[in-house]
């Protein structure tokens, strides 16, 4: 076995897996371009059909596709909306939400900020939420609503109300959207009726458009972008995908969705089977299209669609219980498994000492207690491959020349004085997964976004930064806990055994400096979980070495 393969193996990956996030992940797409707004496109009529039944009228049946014509002039009211939890307007131009704004979360830390903003798009064939029948949003007649009151208030537990919004069509279309919300919910019930008072049959699909940009909430460690639950699996598509060419996902469509770092907006549908979700981009505005079975609606017949509307925070327990696989949408990568219950256990602590950033020391003592014995064999296999070291630099001097000579002797070396070479690894290989699961969890989950730990740390999810009055050039202020973590793996290094051979103690003395740089953007949760996990390994070291101490 060659120890020094095994242990650079180990450190570098752990290097790569955080350097590649931290230097190669793209930045934001550049910014949308604006493209002249088509006017009109003729849609050709569909065929005839000879399944179709059979109309009580004289003359034959034809069916006939809905033509599109020029966005009127006129843009309609805006209806406000007021909840417990959510304000916001729905615009009778195109029957779009124009503005949804959260009164649970702010843009900024700031003292003057606003609630948080999640549409960032301003025409209003670009909200989301817009509604066609028949023809593909981009081709068909654009609506323009008549709703039957103008501001609504919800507040107090099971309050309910509804807004009714109509809309007539020159095909001979009559849509009737009617909102449904719950004073306590971010869930909005949306139930779609499209009645054919032509003169013949239509034939068509429902479209729905969800029409995103970014919430300027972004990390570019982390997915934004349209997400889609299709046949039980989620797909995260980058909008860099879609941007040149569109997607197309089949099959039983559980949700769609736009999501952020800590925020999202989704569609729910009713009926899950035989629907198709297209995918597109233009800059950072992405569409999520989602389109039904084709149905024909008979003259003075109706086609009715139901949908949950989901614009809210990606909070694990509020996603649960909406069911529909929503929860799914947080998705954690390869540590999934611990970073879940990571989370709800930081969540339990909290709601006893109602401050994360203890949470998170609470956390990491727990994850020490339980990784204790495994780190304590590392730690000793370290102090006695310090003791036989002297043996081994022998070896390597007298077998200098005989690579595979040498590693038999020193293999008959390990056996003898009952050394495992790679004990000393251990620990960290079984820390890489909690850290990875801590470092998901602390950039993705909207419990600490805002939360203030003590003194000059006021955002767990942000890097931390003391002002001291001048800004400090790509920094702005001191990395103050950065620096202390910095520090206590120096100092934690200084007290390990030095590794034997000559390549692994190199690399463990840069390794101090190499941390601390990577760590600068960094959360200031995750460094704060780093800090304490290195002191307590501090303590746990010293306890190892005292004996010997002792001794001499």
């Amino acid at each position: 076995m060659d120890t020094t393969r095994a242990f650079l193996a180990i450190v570098l990956s752990f290097i790569i897996l955080i350097g590649y996030q931290y230097f190669f992940v793209p930045p934001p797409p550049p910014p949308e371009q604006a493209k002249p707004t088509e006017q009109q496109t003729q849609v050709p009529a569909l065929p005839e059909s000879p399944a179709m039944p059979t109309v009580a009228e004289p003359a034959p049946t034809t069916l006939t596709s809905q033509q599109p014509s020029a966005i009127p002039q006129q843009a309609g009211r805006d209806i406000r909306v007021e909840t417990d939890l959510f304000s916001a307007l729905v615009s009778e131009a195109g029957g779009g939400i124009k503005s949804f704004k959260l009164k649970k979360y702010m843009e900024s830390i700031n003292g003057d900020s606003d609630f948080k903003e999640l549409i960032k798009t301003e025409q209003a064939f670009d909200l989301p939420l817009y509604f066609s029948w028949g023809v593909v949003p981009e081709k068909a007649e654009f609506p323009v609503y008549k709703a039957e009151r103008e501001q609504i208030t919800v507040s107090g537990p099971t309050q309910k109300s509804s807004l009714t919004m109509k809309a007539s069509m020159s095909s001979g279309l009559e849509i009737t959207r009617t909102l449904l919300f719950d004073a306590e919910s971010y869930i909005i019930r949306m139930n779609i009726d499209v009645y054919n008072a032509s003169q013949t049959p239509l034939q068509g699909s429902p479209y729905l458009t969800l029409a995103n940009k970014p919430f300027s909430d972004g990390n570019r460690f982390l997915f934004a972008g349209p997400a889609v639950f299709a046949d039980g699996k989620l797909q995260e598509i980058k909008p860099d995908d879609i941007e040149e060419k569109s997607q197309v996902v089949n099959g039983n469509i559980s949700w769609v969705a736009y999501e952020g770092n800590y925020f999202m907006t989704g569609i729910i549908p009713e009926v899950k089977e035989a629907l198709n979700v297209k995918l597109s981009a233009v800059g950072e505005k992405v569409n999520s299209v989602l389109s039904g079975k084709a149905d024909v609606i008979p003259v003075q017949g109706h086609a009715s669609y139901e949908y949950k509307i989901y614009f809210g925070p990606k909070k694990l327990s509020i996603l649960k219980s909406i069911g529909n696989d929503l929860d799914r949408i947080i998705n954690f990568g390869w540590f999934d498994f611990v970073a879940k219950p990571t989370l709800q256990l930081l969540n339990f602590l909290y709601t006893y000492v109602h401050n994360y950033g203890v949470a998170i020391i609470l956390v990491t003592i727990l994850f020490k207690i339980i990784l204790w014995p495994v780190a304590q064999k590392g730690m000793k296999s370290m102090k006695n491959m310090q003791k036989i070291q002297p043996k081994v630099q022998k070896l390597r001097e007298k077998y200098k020349d005989d690579s595979q000579r040498l590693n038999q002797e020193m293999m008959n070396l390990y056996k003898t004085y009952k050394v495992n070479p790679l004990g000393g690894c251990l620990p960290m290989v079984l820390q890489i997964p909690v850290f990875f699961a801590l470092y998901k969890v602390l950039l993705q989950a909207i419990e600490l976004r805002h939360a203030p730990f003590m003194l000059w740390i006021t955002d767990l999810s942000a890097p931390d930064r003391l002002w001291i009055g001048f800004d400090l050039p790509y920094l702005g202020g001191l990395p103050v806990l950065t620096l202390l973590m910095g520090g206590s793996m120096f100092l934690q290094q200084k007290m390990t055994p030095s590794p034997a051979d000559p390549t692994q103690a190199k690399i463990m003395m840069f390794l101090p400096v190499i941390f601390t740089f990577m760590f600068l953007n960094f959360a200031s949760g995750l460094v704060l979980y780093w800090f304490i996990n290195n002191l307590l390994s501090i303590g746990q070291q010293y306890l190892i070495n005292r004996p010997t101490t002792q001794e001499a």
